[in-house]
């Protein structure tokens, strides 16, 4: 496992969905002792880092715009050449400015990969020195018998990843509200977790629903 030192941490940039939230659990369960801060603002990101010191950037790519994405990566990097990046990005990879030779790792990954291979993917980054990409993450496993979900909740279950409210999810789905609500205190119960963040962090982990 690489080692973060406390007082520098990891640094994430991505809007506040429940899978992000998701990722910050799994983040923070895998180094407890490390500082894991979160700014919902990108465009922020080369003030904060004046501000902060990091030992690894996360950016969720997809969260600005396509111009302004590579621009403040190039900033990022020419004043901060030795902090390692990791982006998040969506189908469209996007063009990124061309690494220096005395940069730090520069690597992509989906947007949709789990929080458990974005941890894996920075335990890996932390360890490597050249610009790299990581492949699309496997599919999600089979629903394991054991969850015992109806179709119903797994629907249910699929729209509370993809940050639906419960009106969105009833209007998507065609049913009423009070019954997404009583499908969501099953989810609850049969995944065993108590809030919608440990149930997304749960659902991906065990396959039950695609990122």
């Amino acid at each position: 496992m690489a080692t973060l030192l406390p007082d520098t941490g990891l640094l994430v940039a991505a809007p506040p969905t429940l899978l992000r939230h998701g990722l910050l659990v799994t983040l923070r369960e895998t180094w407890p002792d490390c500082p894991i801060h979160f700014t919902t603002d990108p465009a922020q990101l080369p003030a904060l880092l004046r501000q902060q010191p990091c030992a690894l950037l996360i950016v969720d790519g997809p969260a600005l715009p396509a111009t302004v994405l590579p621009t403040m990566l190039q900033q990022i990097q020419r004043q901060h050449p030795q902090l390692p990046l990791l982006v998040l990005t969506g189908r469209r990879p996007p063009s990124l400015p061309q690494a220096r030779p005395d940069a730090a790792t520069l690597r992509l990954l989906s947007r949709q990969a789990t929080p458990s291979e974005v941890a894996g993917a920075v335990v890996d980054l932390l360890a490597e020195g050249h610009v790299s990409t990581l492949p699309a993450p496997a599919r999600p496993r089979a629903l394991p018998p054991r969850a015992g979900f109806s179709p119903r909740e797994l629907e249910v279950l699929s729209l509370v990843v993809d940050d639906l409210c419960n009106e969105q999810i009833a209007e998507r789905l065609c049913l009423s509200v009070r019954t997404v609500e009583s499908h969501r205190r099953a989810l609850l119960q049969k995944a065993g977790v108590r809030t919608l963040v440990g149930l997304v962090v749960r659902a991906i982990r065990e396959g039950w629903v695609s990122a």
